[in-house]
């Protein structure tokens, strides 16, 4: 079901519901059909496992398992889990930290910038086909109303 229809249905009643209740499950709901999406399109890797190497490209440098869930906002134990398949499938490989023996460093291997490279233009295709119609004014708000309620959500 799509937005426009999940508003138009008589089924759902968003009456007396306030903006910021409305807005955290129009974000889940959100990120729920983008995972669908995206994982149509991603044939070999989920949604979950490219999140992750787009992390990982973030990090000034190779990231440990603390930083990569730090950034990704998810716990060790699942992080764990995608990190795991994505080694499994040679995506990504474990090395040991040169200063400290008890660190696992996460690096990209050449598979996965080969996977990137050969998905880049479609998956910038798709960023634009989301984006569609938004303006930059708009972008820019939500951007700053989300990083705010991040701000929040860590002081919880």
């Amino acid at each position: 079901m799509s937005y426009d229809e999940a508003m138009n249905i008589e089924q759902v009643e968003f009456g007396s519901m306030p903006p910021q209740a409305f807005l955290l499950g129009l974000l889940s709901a959100f990120d729920n059909r983008y995972q669908a999406a995206a994982g149509a399109f991603f044939q070999d890797i989920t949604w979950k496992q490219f999140f992750a190497i787009i992390c990982i490209n973030l990090c000034k440098e190779p990231p440990t398992l603390n930083d990569l869930s730090e950034v990704m906002g998810s716990s060790h134990q699942n992080v764990k889990q995608i990190l795991l398949k994505l080694e499994k499938k040679g995506f990504v490989t474990l090395e040991t930290d040169e200063s400290d023996k008890r660190k696992q460093r996460i690096l990209i291997t050449e598979t996965c910038r080969e996977y990137c490279r050969k998905n880049d233009e479609q998956s910038r295709k798709i960023i634009r086909q989301i984006f569609e119609g938004v303006s930059e004014e708009d972008l820019t708000v939500t951007i700053r109303t989300i990083m705010k309620m991040e701000r929040n959500v860590s002081q919880l």
